[in-house]
């Protein structure tokens, strides 16, 4: 591995590791607007949620590493203590970085990039249409996190009001991750989908207290079939299959065929790696645990 000390190197090329190792970001599309009522809208990667109650997001608009200049997003925020969080999906994607270009601070970006305003509720800037989930925000704290080229300023958002569209709701009123189509932002000119394949669910753990690596036997860890996340699903089982169950199981023809062939504990292995993928551990650990019977 290389070591890299942040002080040793530009702050241009730290940069450019830290924004390709820590992702993919979810983005930000801020509209704000400065004291003389001039729009403005501008993308953030650097963004999160923090709490629920109270409802926090943080977005961080840097100082720009070129000449420490700071952003019109940072100055109007810091003139009028208000925001609106657009969150930017892949029909917006391409607008929102068109918005980033430096533009004057009184030219509006709306009419640059082609999006549509809509007036907000509660707080003065616009909302951006073109967005499904808009999020309007009083700022309650600015920290700036350094002076020079590069640092950060938090921007803390409180949120007042969320506008969300019929259209990425299933039919229980919930966010659809494949209708809403979030992106996600990496390094360079690099950006992920987070939609259709590039879905997969992984049951929360916290549930159900674990049996635990410790508990699965060294032979399955040692397994040339299973993978460290086959073996996750395992260990979060709450307790094992009783030997009168897996007995039951090994009655079934399917695994009474894989029994009678060669090398049958590596097909048994492939077999419960079938069923962690259906997500059925339990028949996975039957597969598993039948050698242990005999």
């Amino acid at each position: 591995m290389i070591n890299i000390y942040p002080e040793k190197i530009p702050t241009k090329e730290l940069h450019q590791y830290l924004v390709s190792s820590i992702g993919p970001r979810p983005i930000a599309l801020a509209s704000t607007v400065d004291k003389l009522g001039n729009n403005n809208v501008s993308p953030f990667s650097f963004f999160n949620i923090f709490s629920a109650n109270p409802p926090i997001a943080i977005f961080s608009p840097a100082r720009r590493v070129r000449d420490n200049t700071t952003k019109d997003t940072l100055e109007n925020i810091t003139q009028t203590k208000e925001v609106v969080i657009n969150i930017v999906t892949k029909n917006l994607v391409e607008q929102a970085s068109l918005s980033s270009l430096e533009y004057p601070s009184d030219v509006d970006e709306f009419i640059k990039a082609g999006l549509t305003t809509v007036k907000s509720n509660i707080v003065t800037p616009p909302r951006v249409k073109e967005s499904p989930i808009q999020m309007e925000c009083i700022v309650n704290d600015i920290i700036s996190l350094g002076k020079e080229g590069g640092a950060g300023n938090l921007i803390i958002c409180e949120i007042k009001l969320i506008h969300i569209s019929k259209k990425i709701l299933n039919a229980h009123n919930k966010i659809d991750p494949n209708k809403l189509k979030l992106v996600g932002r990496l390094g360079s000119n690099w950006y992920c989908d987070a939609f259709d394949n590039s879905l997969f669910e992984i049951n929360n753990p916290t549930r159900n207290i674990g049996i635990g690596f410790d508990q699965i036997p060294n032979i399955i860890k040692k397994s040339n079939i299973l993978t460290k996340n086959n073996l996750t699903r395992l260990a979060s089982i709450k307790r094992l299959p009783s030997k009168e169950d897996i007995n039951l199981f090994k009655q079934t023809n399917d695994i009474k065929s894989i029994i009678k062939r060669d090398n049958y504990k590596d097909k048994l292995h492939k077999k419960a790696q079938m069923y962690i993928h259906q997500d059925d551990v339990e028949s996975a650990w039957k597969c598993l645990l039948i050698d242990k019977l005999n």
